[in-house]
């Protein structure tokens, strides 16, 4: 017998006799999850639901992972075997019942799991602990409210805890005027237990762009981290302010400094940026106008260095004259209430605890208000827009450890940063960067779509989307980041950048383009007939973009099939909505009836007219095929069907984020391998979580077992919020012989 073998035998014996995973190469750097085993009490009974770990399958057969069978025990008494799925309905439950599973080795049951008793409904509710109501230096009031949630086993026992982000009723979009309330994350374990609040001040504000939070087990020790933007006033899960680097304290920077602009201090800041026009290195090396008036199309009128008096002249004609001819939405003398100065952080905090480990320095800086990312160029004057438009994710670069992904602007400069994490410090692995994006005029110029100055890294510009995504785009073992139009390598070099031709009625036809910035990403393997993984993308560059839509093959960014839409084309999705057509459907919110609205095969023919939704997907049947969770704003969200229509109404909750109508998680983060919907009660008092009851045949590993699956729920919580999916087929019809087995 092979030595490593002998050896290892008895201590996955042991492990499971103990009711815990045993280790693995792929645990080694991955969760050690718990059975999650839980109960619901549904119309025929008791539904049990529990994970097949991802080390415990052992092959294919005809309807799912061959693997362990597992006894079924109520109040100890063993009441069943499950051999072709992890669910079990009890017709006949006892109440208060305690139920137990233990995989079955050679007829012997071993390592029972914890017990579980039913919930008392057909959800779970975890209480959470709204964060006070506050007022805005302007006099206004706001609340707060449960928004997205991300997960982690923070304390290592097996089973997730839930991290919240709490939005205020003021949370803005990063293109709109007005003061917002301080951003809160708190970590609860399942029965509401608070662990701790992270608060992140009054320098971080509020809205989708800003706060990407990320938690994960960075530096396998089997305790997650939580990583996130942080400034000034940041406050650690102890109530302690972060460490400040000696040389902001040396400058003079303070936990109490309050960085957001009124009106009168953004026109301020104007005067000292106009004052220091002849020295900025873009005039300086003749790039930009050697004068405003020039920069304004006005008659020369004062000398250069400014006095104050004359650069006060000029803000006062910028906001009152030139902004305003430029578009009558530029009202920027009510700018108010963003954050334009100050330092920039980036903290690791303990999961547990909510302890501060490490502050650094955010990479890269925003430099400046906008002026160089091109957000005074465009008709909408814009001060802290494209600058202030931030992506996050988890990505296994050398496929072995998870490095944390800060990405900041996609419209021009566009940046992404890769760090380490070993238990002490980050490091940074590398830096992407495009480089500025040259203008003429930065107050009268169309900056997007061109080249950055970086040579390595020119074509990244204007490709980012409203998210990213992370998979191996080219099957050796590292994954790469999917950046919207362009996918970056392991390594951070430029993979590619996809283009297209423009078409009769574009902006300038037979001319190539890029395929453009889009506000929906996803990434997996769409067409089985095809090999590697498919990109499917919106995009929202009307008349200069080549596609509304697309499908690009991911490793070499080719479009598959696309239309053109001449519109900005918003949403899209995908998922196996027709179990009778081979591979997943793709759809779009360009109109149905256009030539190319509707909703289309893998391999590119048009199935309907009609279209599903596109607000969030989920694995919600037992047939493997896809679900819609429909319903924004202040509508009820429902799960729908394409065929069957509503399969679950979750009354008296609410989606997130307006239009965008996102729960706040869906994710496989308990039970069999479909996902549960996580959505906030109406006055946010709870995280409900509903849990798919529907009869499956099928067994198969927890999709948290899948590495693409499992950074895609890390990533799920940014901006946007995007489906997660796993780095292979798997729908109606899969070849279970196709699916991947978990590093064993």
């Amino acid at each position: 017998m092979d030595l490593r073998r002998s050896v290892l035998l008895p201590l996955v014996v042991l492990a499971l006799l103990a009711g815990q995973p045993p280790a693995s190469a792929h645990d080694r750097h991955g969760e050690r999850l718990d059975r999650g085993l839980v109960a619901v009490t549904a119309g025929d009974g008791v539904h049990l639901s529990w994970r097949l770990l991802g080390h415990e399958a052992t092959g294919a057969t005809a309807t799912g992972l061959a693997g362990p069978g597992f006894a079924v025990y109520r109040d100890g008494k063993r009441i069943a075997t499950v051999t072709d799925s992890t669910t079990f309905t009890d017709p006949d439950p006892v109440p208060g019942a305690r139920y137990q599973v233990a995989p079955v080795v050679r007829g012997l049951a071993l390592g029972r799991s914890r017990p579980v008793t039913a919930w008392a409904a057909s959800f779970h509710d975890l209480p959470l602990r709204k964060p006070a109501d506050g007022v805005t230096p302007a006099g206004e009031s706001y609340t707060y409210s449960a928004n997205d949630v991300s997960v982690g086993d923070v304390d290592g026992d097996g089973q997730y805890e839930y991290v919240v982000k709490w939005d205020p009723s003021n949370s803005k979009d990063v293109s709109q005027v007005g003061y917002t309330g301080p951003v809160h994350l708190d970590t609860y374990r399942f029965d509401g237990t608070l662990l701790h609040r992270v608060e992140l001040g009054v320098n971080i504000r509020a809205g989708a762009h800003y706060t990407q939070f990320l938690v994960y087990d960075f530096d396998g020790d089997g305790r997650a981290e939580l990583m996130t933007k942080t400034a000034p006033g940041t406050r650690d899960g102890r109530g302690r302010y972060v460490t400040m680097p000696r040389e902001d304290v040396r400058a003079g920077y303070s936990h109490t400094d309050d960085y957001r602009l009124s009106p009168d201090g953004y026109r301020n800041h104007l005067i000292t940026m106009f004052r220091g026009w002849h020295a900025h290195p873009e005039v300086v090396a003749g790039h930009w106008p050697a004068t405003l008036e020039q920069a304004f199309g006005i008659e020369p009128r004062y000398a250069y260095p400014l006095s104050g008096q004359d650069a006060a002249a000029l803000a006062d004609h910028f906001l009152d004259v030139y902004a305003p001819s430029r578009s009558a939405n530029n009202r920027l003398r009510a700018f108010a209430g963003f954050v334009v100065d100050g330092p920039e952080y980036l903290t690791v905090f303990d999961g547990a605890t909510g302890r501060e480990l490490q502050t650094v320095r955010y990479e890269p800086g925003r430099h400046d208000d906008g002026l160089m990312w091109g957000d005074y160029a465009m008709p909408r004057i814009e001060p802290g827009n494209r600058v202030d438009r931030f992506l996050s994710g988890v990505a296994y670069l050398d496929g072995a450890r998870p490095s944390a992904i800060f990405a900041r602007g996609y419209y021009t400069r566009s940046t992404v940063t890769a760090y380490d994490w070993n238990g002490r410090r980050l490091t940074k692995r590398w830096l992407a960067d495009s480089g500025w994006v040259p203008m003429t005029n930065p107050f009268r110029d169309t900056p997007h779509g061109r080249d950055g100055t970086n040579p390595s890294h020119a074509a990244l510009t204007t490709q980012g989307a409203h998210s990213l995504s992370v998979a191996d785009v080219d099957r050796d073992g590292r994954q790469e980041i999917v950046y919207g139009g362009a996918t970056l390598d392991d390594d951070g070099s430029l993979k590619y950048s996809s283009t297209g031709v423009l078409p009769p009625g574009s902006a300038e036809p037979g001319a190539t383009a890029r395929v453009g910035h889009g506000d929906a990403l996803h990434v997996t393997d769409i067409d089985p007939g095809r090999a590697g993984l498919e990109i499917f993308m919106v995009h929202e560059g009307a008349r200069g973009a080549p596609y509304g839509y697309a499908l690009r093959d991911a490793r070499t960014g080719s479009t598959i099939y696309g239309a053109y839409s001449g519109m900005d084309t918003g949403r899209g999705m995908v998922g196996d909505v027709r179990p009778d057509v081979p591979g997943i459907e793709t759809w779009s919110s360009m109109p149905g009836g256009s030539n190319s609205g509707g909703l289309w095969s893998a391999d590119g023919r048009r199935l309907d007219t009609r279209s599903p939704g596109t607000n969030m997907s989920i694995r919600w049947a037992g047939d493997l095929t896809t679900q819609i969770v429909n319903g924004a704003q202040d509508v009820t969200p429902t799960i729908d069907d394409w065929r069957r229509g509503t399969v679950l109404t979750a009354t008296g909750t609410r989606t997130n984020n307006g239009t965008k109508g996102n729960p706040s998680l869906v994710a496989d983060v308990f039970g069999d391998w479909r996902e549960e919907l996580v959505v906030r009660t109406q006055d946010s008092t709870a995280l409900r979580f509903y849990l798919s009851t529907e009869p499956t045949t099928h067994k198969m590993y927890t999709l948290m077992a899948d590495r693409q699956y499992r950074v895609e729920v890390a990533r799920q919580q940014t901006t946007y919020n995007q489906p997660s999916y796993p780095g292979f087929y798997l729908a109606s019809d899969v070849d279970w012989s196709h699916v991947p087995l978990p590093r064993r």
